[in-house]
């Protein structure tokens, strides 16, 4: 509760406050199970949210919903305000959200991909470093190609893409093996199973969100219900990191301030560190020893501060530890190192105390003035004004249906993305593969076309060629056929004709020879008619014809040639 514009949280002979300017140099709870941890924290939260300082909480046992009710006035409760002087001291409920991975008991918390970061997911997944090595080149190949990865299916789909065309992305970004891809692809299925697609989405939580303050200017107070979640330690602690880091990168340099803009409350938080490798648990302790600058508080509760690494644990300087259990070498060492880690109070033993302490007794020491730790006093812790245990179901669902981030986170958000585009690109790519295709068998079908048109007018030439050859040699034969005709017909003319010519020729040959003859003889006889000159009438007759007619043929073959 607030005193003086200071949280009152423990008693012992003095009051024991945390003064705001100093809350956000960080802070430890501490102690067996059942010891009082819970309540601790509830007072503190109790007291930043009356300051006007908003408060996250991760609800592990269930029990923080409580505090959106008033507290119940017990018998046990006004003994411990009459015990410890609580003057004005009242119950009250707190403005409070109630947010849920799964959905189930709060409004949605979703994150996408590409704001947890290949790190975290490979913590997330549990991947080998170099299967995380491998991760990273995915997550930059997207980047590089303005693919979003906002859900599971975002991812898979990118993990495809790389896999599938590793040989062209191995020679610029390393080497992307194909078993390594399968391995992400398996955790991934795995992670899904566990309900982890829930995990992943839009609209993504805005941190800044759970800095808000209601109208009385008290912060509020957002629980994280962590019940089912705590089942799966990886995905609760990846959770918390990333929360830390999302703070650290989104809100500004504002340096000291008077009171913090917001506080954390890391219930389990040795789960942080558990099979965390070195470079994450190196980020880590960087954003803790940054984050104050940043108006930041964070206070981890754990069982032992062993749990935590030293480097972490120096950063961690209000603290309040109950009692330690010590039953083994391990933890009596343990209950000495936390014991020296306070400063030292002449009064009593620290390491005797730490093992008798009381349910609601702790050892405490918060930073002065000056930021000096202040000397431990062992004191009890107040009660808290609401109400002690977990609200009823009823009033927890009624506040988170009237909450205004109900209608903004309820309904998820499935936009376009990496999975989305991918499967349009391999859609358009198997189009372009089938046009080809086709192409190619039309392509193919009229080159059979052509040299089957081709054979076809070429065995057409062939007969048409043959056709011709055939008219030609039929039209030479005819045309010697008709010659020879033509020849034998002029042979039989020219034939003819001589016999016509030597007829004509020889009669008359044997007319002038007849003359000639008669002629003759009459010039030999005397005119005389005798058998003697009738005798050589007829031989002059026949010498001479035959002469004519022998001169008649000589001059007919000059004229037709020896052709009979």
């Amino acid at each position: 509760m607030l005193s003086e514009q200071k949280l009152w949280i423990a008693r012992s002979e003095k009051k024991l406050y945390l003064l705001p300017r100093m809350a956000n140099r960080h802070g430890l709870i501490a102690g067996a199970t059942g010891t009082g941890k819970t309540v601790t924290m509830k007072v503190l939260a109790e007291g930043f949210s009356d300051l006007g300082v908003p408060v996250f909480l991760a609800d592990v046992k269930g029990d923080l919903s409580g505090m959106c009710r008033p507290g119940a006035d017990t018998e046990d409760m006004r003994a411990r305000i009459e015990r410890f002087g609580l003057e004005g001291f009242s119950y009250k409920a707190y403005p409070t959200r109630f947010w849920d991975i799964f959905g189930e008991t709060g409004h949605p918390v979703r994150v996408t991909v590409s704001e947890m970061g290949p790190t975290l997911l490979g913590r997330l997944l549990g991947l080998t470093e170099i299967q995380t090595g491998v991760l990273n080149i995915v997550f930059r190949v997207a980047d590089d190609n303005g693919l979003l990865l906002l859900d599971l299916k975002d991812l898979r789909a990118m993990l495809q893409y790389v896999g599938d065309n590793r040989g062209e992305y191995t020679t610029l970004y390393g080497n992307v093996s194909a078993a390594s891809v399968g391995a992400i692809q398996r955790a991934l299925l795995a992670f899904e199973a566990e309900g982890g697609e829930l995990f992943f989405g839009e609209p993504a939580l805005d941190i800044r969100d759970w800095i808000r303050t209601d109208a009385e200017g008290r912060g509020y107070i957002n629980i994280l219900s962590s019940r089912r979640l705590i089942q799966s330690p990886l995905v609760y602690s990846t959770f918390l990191l990333w929360m830390l880091t999302e703070l650290y990168e989104k809100l500004p340099e504002v340096g000291d301030l008077d009171k913090p803009r917001m506080v954390f409350f890391f219930d389990e938080a040795h789960l942080l560190f558990k099979d965390a490798n070195k470079a994450l648990v190196m980020k880590l302790e960087q954003v803790i020893k940054l984050i104050r600058s940043k108006g930041v508080g964070v206070y981890f509760i754990s069982q032992s501060p062993s749990d935590i690494p030293d480097a972490v644990l120096a950063q961690l300087s209000n603290r309040v530890q109950h009692a330690l259990r010590a039953y083994t070498p391990a933890e009596m060492k343990a209950v000495r190192a936390a014991a020296k880690a306070f400063r030292v109070n002449e009064a009593f033993d620290s390491e005797s105390v730490l093992m008798e302490l009381g349910v609601g007794e702790a050892l405490v020491s918060f930073l002065d003035d000056y930021g000096v730790p202040s000397i431990v006093e062992r004191a009890n812790i107040l009660p808290p004004q609401s109400l002690m245990g977990a609200a009823e179901e009823g009033a927890v669902n009624a506040l988170i249906a009237a909450d205004e981030f109900e209608l903004k986170y309820r309904q998820g958000v499935d936009r376009e993305s990496a999975y989305e585009i991918l499967v349009k690109a391999n859609e358009e790519l198997e189009r372009l593969r089938q046009e080809e295709a086709e192409a190619a068998a039309a392509a193919k079908a009229a080159e059979k076309e052509a040299i089957a048109a081709e054979k076809a007018a070429a065995k057409e030439a062939a007969a048409a060629q043959k056709a011709a050859e055939r008219e030609a040699i039929a039209a030479e034969k005819a045309a010697a056929k008709e010659a020879a005709r033509a020849e034998k017909e002029a042979e039989r003319e020219a034939a003819k004709k001589k016999k016509i010519f030597e007829r004509a020729a020889t009669n008359a040959a044997s007319s002038v020879a007849s003359s000639v003859t008669t002629n003759v003889v009459n010039a030999v006889t005397g005119g005389k008619t005798s058998s003697a000159g009738t005798i050589a009438k007829r031989a002059a007759s026949n010498a001479l014809r035959s002469v004519i007619r022998s001169g008649a043929t000589s001059i007919i073959r000059g004229l037709f040639g020896n052709s009979k």
